[in-house]
Order: structure tokens, then C-alpha cells, then sequence
């Protein structure tokens, strides 16, 4: 995400990152010994337990030999900028490779909850990462699925939940709400072995151009299947789909699926938000069912393009704290740590779509409807804080979110960009306590609970339409008060369970699944 000082503005840019230590990071401040043999900065990095050399000297050393130079960085910049840095075990690089040894670089400890207290640690290429961030390129069919997974109770199920417009999916008119029943001959129920699963995400998951899969699949409302064949290509992705203006007896509602805080999101939202400016509405019901963040300045954007200039002025969006190496100054751009504001014009994230310096418009909205499932993370859960802070009632509409108040500055050095995570953010009122997620709740106890109702994805209606579960249930409470009755215990947000599936996952370990939880800084300049 982008941080700024005063009205300064940086783009999410590899090239700003490489500016500060040609292919590295920041600079160390935990003294001592360099670390390297022959003395002074010349010799052979060595790795020394304790030690840790400033990691902008280990830096873009990228030659053919460099592995162990690389880690070393990796180990400097980790125990410099990571949130959690003295609950890293420093162990000997020697005998990881660099991703290997970087996956060390975290911690192994437990949340209070009794979760993983670190589930966001990453890394990719660095060419693949600005695609991705720029455009949200990556290499799929365009379509995107929920995996069931079994678990004594529930059977291996594979649902489309949306797919990408002008993309082979939507050319094999695959659509929401269908099931895959096969995939390359493997029968998704009933695969019980490493090598059927391995066919099975290599289909849904294809990491080059040109894998051709064929599947099986049940369309929704259809009582047969049919066999489709799809070819991977290059998908660029549309982050802000459905805006529509719903008329009621008591107004007009707005609204708006929001996938991603992607660079080109800036243009579409800005589009849709003076759509329904235009349109007149007075509540919005935000989709951020499938929003997994991004870039933490845009969710700044969006929280005022609702809250509009009064409810925002002179408000924080969210404030960062770094380490407690770092309790005043930000460890990455070396500027003194200042909150960010609630920006009310367009930051240039891709100027080609939108430029930096216009006025953003605004709802003035007193209150958000926001549709959510685990998939709902970090830059989205900051929009719902963000607004919670400054008094703007929010109420929740499905699932738990996945619980991620941290972030981090993509960093590359040597061809990958590194993914650790560096920041906490609080709102204005200094909250920030949601690593469990927020939760619906028709009688909110905690802070982390929000007034709304716990509902469960409906994939049997198309996203927008006014019959789908969640969509249903907002307008629901915009009219009663309260959540509707619930027909089917099917309707209810069922708990999140650890999955036993014998073993056999379903997963997307793509490295461009880093969007599903992102909550980025980049570099800002004078």
C-alpha cells in the first residue's frame, strides 16, 4: 500500500524499491559486527549466530555463487524489519536454499486464539509480482473456484464461485454456482491418492500459458454434465464487476463487487462510486466476499468515497507501528512513521487508467453494508476498521474474515520479491485486534464482533441478484433491523473446522495467490 507524507505520493513500483539498496531493503541499525570474514566489509559473508550484518551491505549481490549472500540478507533484513523479529530461531543458512531458508525466517508461535500467529509469509518473482500488482495478470482460465474439502461430514466439492469477464471461462459459458465433477479423467470426489490430487490442482490451478485441462462439470440447475476443454492464458483480472442501483420502497441501494485493491481497481471504483453518486443511492451494500486486499492507500481511497469529507476530515484511516526497533521512524523509507489519512483524491496508482490529483467522489454515507467470507482480508478488513473508527456504522453480512490487521512492503533482491510481515494497523480509535477475523453477530460483545448475521456463500444465485443469500440478507436488515429468519440451518455460517480430507488438500500454491491476503505499503518520496 502506498505510504505518504502529506500529500506525497509514491506508486506501487519494483523500480522505487530497488532505489533505496539497488536490489535490496533497508538499512540495519543493529550494530556489531558485520559478519563477514577478512574483516570490514570485504571477504566472504559468513554467518555468525547473533550477528547480523546492516542488510543493505548483503544487498544485490546476485551472481551464480551468491546463495549464501542472499540468505544473509534475508536473515539481516528479517531481524530489522519483522514485526516479530525476536521470535525468529537463528539458525544456519548453510543447508537451506534461499526459499527454503527464508520460510525459517518467521515465527513458529501461537495467536492467543491458539491459531498460527504468522499465516501471511511469501514470496514470488519479482517480474510475476509487478504483472500481478499491476494489471492482477497471472496465468489461469478465469475462473475462480471455492474448494470444499472432505471432512468426515462433507464430501470433496469443487463450485465455481465467479469468473472473469471475456476470459475461457466465461467462452465455455462456465458460470457461477457450477460444480467440477473431473478434472483431466479424476473424479473430484473420489480421489484418494497424491497423484490424483496432484492432477486434479494441476488442472484447476495451471501454472503456464497454453495447459490445455479438460473438465467435467455440472452446470447450475442442469441435471447432466458435459465435458469442456480450457486453455491457460494470461488473465487480466477486472477487480470492480456489478455496479447497480437496486430501487426500494425506502430509497435506492447501491451496489458494488470489489475483488481486489489491485492498481487498476482505482479507475473502476472511481467510475462506479460516481455511478451511484449519479444514481442517487443512500446505503451501500459493498461485495467483499472475494476481496483478499492489496494496496492499503486504495482502501483509504474507498473508506472516503462512502464516509465522504466531513465524517473523514482531520481522521486517521490507519495508523502503522513497526518493531520496537522501530517505535518512531519506519525501518523501510527511513521517514518519520505518520498515520494515513483517508485520501480524497486519485494517487496515480496506473496513470494510464487515472492519474494522480483528481477529487474522488463521494456517498457521504453514514453507514456500509459489507458482504464477507474467509476470503475477506487484510486492505478489506482495514476499510471495515477504517470506517468503524471514525463512527460509520458498519454491519456484516456472511462469513468470518480471514484476520489479517498486518502488512508488509513488497522487497525484492536477486529476481524475487520477499513478502514479511512488518506492520500492525490500528484505526482512529487505536483498534487493531482481529487476527481471529471479524465476525457477524447479532449481539456484538467484543470489538472484533460486528452487528450483521452469520450466513454462509450462496452459490445458487448469480452475484448481484437480489435473491442471493447474502445480497438478500443486506437488504433484509437495511428494511427490518435485524437479520432474517432463517429458513435452513444450509443458510447459517458454519465454523471453521481443521479439514482431515485423509491427507489430500486441494491448494492453490501458485505464488500469485499472495493477492488473497495482502495488505501492502510502498516506498514514498519526496
Amino acid at each position: 500500500m502506498t505510504l505518504l507524507s502529506g500529500k506525497t505520493l509514491t506508486l506501487l513500483l519494483t523500480t522505487t524499491l530497488f532505489s533505496l539498496t539497488g536490489c535490496g531493503g533497508s538499512s540495519s541499525d543493529s550494530g556489531g559486527d558485520s559478519g563477514t570474514s577478512g574483516g570490514g566489509n570485504s571477504g566472504t559473508p559468513q554467518w555468525v549466530s547473533g550477528v547480523f550484518a546492516p542488510d543493505s551491505e548483503l544487498a544485490g549481490q546476485c551472481t551464480s555463487d551468491s546463495d549464501l549472500t542472499e540468505k544473509l540478507w534475508l536473515r539481516s533484513w528479517s531481524n530489522d524489519t519483522y514485526l516479530w523479529y525476536n521470535e525468529i530461531t537463528d539458525v544456519d543458512p548453510a543447508p537451506f536454499s534461499v526459499l527454503s531458508y527464508f520460510e525459517q525466517l518467521k515465527t513458529q508461535e501461537l495467536s492467543a486464539s491458539g491459531n498460527t500467529k504468522d499465516k501471511f509469509h511469501f514470496s514470488m518473482s519479482t517480474s510475476e509480482w509487478d504483472q500481478l500488482n499491476q494489471s492482477g495478470a497471472s496465468v489461469g482460465y478465469g475462473a475462480h473456484f471455492y474448494l470444499q474439502q472432505a471432512d468426515g461430514t462433507q464430501d470433496r466439492k469443487i463450485t465455481v464461485s465467479y469468473t472473469e469477464p471475456n476470459s475461457p471461462a466465461t467462452t465455455a459459458n462456465l458460470t457461477r454456482g457450477a460444480v467440477i465433477l473431473e478434472v483431466d479423467g479424476v473424479n473430484v470426489k473420489d480421489a484418494a491418492d497424491s497423484t490424483s490430487i496432484d492432477t486434479l490442482n494441476n488442472g484447476l490451478f495451471p501454472s503456464s500459458a497454453g495447459q490445455q485441462t479438460r473438465f467435467t462439470v455440472q452446470d447450475l440447475d442442469s441435471a447432466t454434465s458435459r465435458d469442456i476443454t480450457l486453455t491457460a492464458q494470461t488473465i487480466v483480472s477486472t477487480p470492480v464487476q456489478n455496479t447497480t442501483t437496486i430501487v426500494t420502497t425506502t430509497g435506492r441501494v447501491g451496489y458494488l463487487q470489489f475483488n481486489s485493491h489491485i492498481a487498476t481497481a482505482e479507475r473502476g471504483l472511481f467510475d462506479a462510486i460516481n455511478t451511484l453518486s449519479d444514481a442517487g443511492v443512500n446505503d451501500l451494500v459493498l461485495d467483499l466476499r472475494y476481496n483478499g486486499g492489496g494496496l492499503l492507500a486504495m482502501a483509504g481511497q474507498l473508506g472516503y468515497m462512502i464516509a465522504g469529507n466531513q465524517a473523514t476530515q482531520g481522521k486517521i484511516f490507519e495508523r502503522s507501528t513497526f518493531n520496537d526497533k522501530h517505535p518512531n521512524t519506519d525501518p523501510v523509507t527511513g521517514q518519520a512513521l505518520t498515520p494515513m489519512p483517508f485520501f480524497s483524491e486519485s494517487l496515480g496508482f496506473n496513470a494510464s487508467l487515472l492519474g494522480a490529483g483528481k477529487s474522488l467522489p463521494s456517498l457521504n454515507l453514514s453507514r456500509l453494508f459489507v458482504l464477507t467470507t474467509a476470503n475477506t482480508c487484510s486492505a478489506s478488513e482495514a476499510l471495515m476498521n477504517g470506517l468503524r473508527g471514525i463512527d460509520i456504522e458498519v454491519i456484516q453480512i456472511g462469513d468470518t474474515t480471514c484476520g489479517k490487521p498486518y502488512g508488509f512492503y513488497p522487497t525484492p533482491n536477486c529476481g524475487t520479491t520477499f513478502f514479511t510481515v512488518q506492520f500492525k494497523g490500528e484505526n482512529d480509535k487505536g483498534f487493531g485486534d482481529y487476527s481471529d477475523g471479524f465476525v457477524p453477530s447479532v449481539n456484538p460483545t467484543l470489538e472484533s464482533e460486528i452487528p450483521g448475521c452469520s450466513l454462509s456463500d450462496d452459490f445458487n444465485h448469480a452475484l448481484g441478484d437480489t435473491d442471493e443469500r447474502l445480497l438478500n440478507a443486506a437488504l433484509y436488515y437495511r428494511a427490518n433491523d435485524r437479520c432474517p429468519t432463517l429458513l435452513s440451518k444450509a443458510a447459517k455460517a458454519k465454523p471453521r473446522t481443521q479439514f482431515i480430507d485423509t491427507g489430500f488438500i486441494l491448494e492453490d500454491t501458485r505464488s500469485q495467490n499472495v493477492l488473497l491476503n495482502n495488505r501492502i505499503l510502498t516506498q514514498s518520496s519526496q
